[in-house]
């Protein structure tokens, strides 16, 4: 089967914009941090923003992926239960030039999906037991490649990054609400005035960054797209993925019940892109039919992992 060649002039396009667009909205949640902090303590908040967000970016402590995986009753795979899975990750891990192997879970649960914890030098990537029961190889090979792009290029560190900032802004701005409801009984009774456009800007301050918190997400969820066709050669292989898990989760059900009813989500309160513009750009990429290097061989077999428990529900809600 032909899956078609990369064109390296659309990628490297898609990815300049990625990266200026990661930039901008870092940058700008920067800027609107000391913009708060620069209201609330003057020419002092500038320096005070700074140290606060490198304070608790360095003071965070990094949750053990194993840890969290332990949470989810999740099961680590090996090449004795699942050999596919993990010549996937030992293969992609190699061509990302990630110098420590990502470990790959399995979490019982019949939810479709796939998720990374950890950093670069301890990551983790799970895969739910409905996402081996729904995708082929070739697509689950597309869903590990998006996973590993997130940690080839620090997506988490960078995520955590615009939490922190969030989180300090939202600080800021209760501080500014509290002292406003300090001093009102002093407004009443004297001559002091207020500048409102100061408080409406840093009441609004929280819900804009959280807005611009949710395009960050969107953005990387993008360049995450984009490298994990340039890791497998393949984007129709994850482009068959996300089809599949969008068709799954819910939305057969809602064009069998309610045809041309369907209520869309609004873009900007999405974490992730619309799965139409995701596959689109990914079909984008395509110039002309090849066989994906490395890939060729793979076809449309189906996933197998050996000797894993099938989720079942207990009285307590819990998969095991």
């Amino acid at each position: 089967m032909a899956y078609g060649r990369i064109n390296l002039h659309s990628y490297n396009r898609h990815n300049i914009i990625n990266a200026l667009q990661s930039i901008l909205l870092i940058g700008i949640m920067c800027l609107m941090l000391s913009m708060c902090a620069y209201l609330l303590f003057g020419e002092s908040g500038f320096f005070f923003a700074l140290v606060m967000t490198l304070t608790t970016l360095l003071l965070t402590p990094n949750a053990s992926s194993g840890l969290i995986m332990r949470m989810y009753r999740a099961t680590e795979l090996d090449d004795y239960n699942f050999p596919q899975g993990c010549a996937l990750v030992r293969e992609l891990s190699a061509r990302a030039g990630l110098e420590q192997i990502p470990k790959l879970y399995y979490v019982p649960s019949h939810t479709t999906n796939a998720f990374t914890v950890g950093s670069r030098d301890s990551a983790a990537i799970a895969v739910t037991d409905g996402l081996l029961r729904l995708l082929d190889t070739r697509e689950l090979a597309g869903v590990l490649a998006h996973e590993i792009s997130h940690i080839e290029h620090r997506d988490l560190w960078i995520m955590n990054l615009a939490d922190i900032i969030s989180r300090l802004v939202s600080l800021l701005s209760s501080v500014a609400m509290l002292l406003l409801m300090v001093n009102l009984p002093l407004m009443l009774v004297s001559d002091i005035t207020v500048p409102w456009l100061l408080i409406a800007i840093l009441l609004a301050a929280p819900m804009m960054v959280s807005l611009l918190q949710l395009a960050l997400s969107r953005i990387r969820e993008f360049d995450a797209d984009l490298a994990a066709a340039n890791l497998t050669g393949d984007p129709a292989g994850l482009a068959s993925a996300l089809n599949k898990l969008e068709y799954n989760q819910g939305r057969f059900w809602q064009e069998l019940l309610l045809p041309g009813r369907r209520i869309p989500e609004p873009s900007a309160l999405r974490t992730h892109p619309p799965t139409e513009q995701r596959i689109s750009r990914l079909m984008a990429l395509y110039d002309k039919p090849q066989q994906p290097f490395g890939f060729d061989n793979m076809g449309h077999e189906r996933v197998s992992a050996k000797q894993l428990k099938k989720p079942k529900y207990h009285w307590h809600g819990l998969w095991f």
